[in-house]
């Protein structure tokens, strides 16, 4: 057991990680929110004094504000299912027994480790362009006209990408997950005459709650920022401007940090009542 002196010299040791830690996250943070109660303008003459809630009111009044919320949503919920669907069936195919797994498994996983620059850039080029990309061909070849992906169905195809991104990280949760089933729990399902389906069911499925949902949160920090994608295809137009692509914006546009700067705080609050509505979630998987 550990005794005083070796938890003691365990916190002296830990101590300047997490100084360190607590300043990368909390020294941005003041600074946003210093700024968003002020009126500075970089390019125009800098500090122009305090402005109280002015920039909160002015961000949240804009007709682009909610718009862009719901974009977020869609986009984080719409990656969420395909992950999830698409990882489970992914991993319990990469789970039986193949000739070549360990190369498939790595071609299945590659995609993560692809620069999101990089990926939009592929799929804007080679699979959504309306003359050359490859679903036009696919779409000409079976009697169909070519759809203007970006243009049209601006969200979908932002899904599309960066469902293609995470799919390989929760493919491995997930057949990391199944790895560690108990196998006489299927043998004996199946000689107890119990189709595929019902093991799944009852069996695979709930062994996979947890993983899921850590798959869900750790997904959703990320998506909730999700930039580049937006930037590199529709750089937020036809209904595709997220949060985090409107704070740019209005910096861009105002060259007004403490506008930016309310909307990061917007964005923090956002995805706080999102971070906590799944920790609720997982809570409850994990307490099950």
């Amino acid at each position: 057991m550990a005794t005083t002196h070796s938890r003691s010299a365990a916190r002296f040791m830990l101590a300047p990680a997490v100084v360190l830690l607590l300043g990368w996250m909390l020294v941005p943070l003041t600074m946003t929110l210093y700024f968003s109660f002020k009126r500075y303008l970089p390019l125009r003459g800098g500090d122009q004094g305090w402005v109280g809630f002015e920039n909160y009111v002015r961000f949240v009044s804009s007709s682009a504000f909610w718009p862009s919320v719901q974009a977020t949503l869609i986009i984080v919920g719409g990656v969420l299912l395909i992950t999830i669907v698409f990882g489970v069936l992914l991993a319990i195919l990469l789970d039986q027994p193949m000739w070549g797994q360990g190369v498939v498994r790595i071609l299945v996983i590659a995609p993560f480790f692809v620069m999101p620059t990089v990926s939009a850039l592929v799929w804007k080029n080679m699979f959504m362009d309306p003359v050359n990309g490859l679903l036009s061909h696919l779409f000409e070849f079976v009697g169909l006209a070519p759809v203007e992906w970006l243009s049209q169905a601006p969200l979908t195809s932002i899904v599309m990408i960066v469902s293609w991104q995470w799919l390989p990280f929760a493919t491995l949760i997930l057949l990391t997950a199944i790895q560690s089933l108990d196998s006489e729990q299927l043998e004996a399902a199946e000689m107890d005459g119990a189709p595929p389906l019902s093991r799944f069911r009852f069996i695979t499925l709930p062994h996979l709650s947890r993983a899921i949902t850590i798959v869900v949160l750790i997904q959703t920090i990320f998506l909730l920022s999700i930039f580049a994608e937006i930037f590199v295809t529709t750089q937020g137009s036809f209904g595709s401007r997220t949060l985090t692509y409107l704070i740019y914006q209005r910096v861009l546009e105002s060259q007004n940090v403490g506008l930016g700067s309310a909307g990061g705080i917007y964005a923090i609050i956002l995805a706080n009542i999102v971070a906590i509505f799944l920790m609720r979630i997982v809570g409850k998987n994990l307490d099950a």
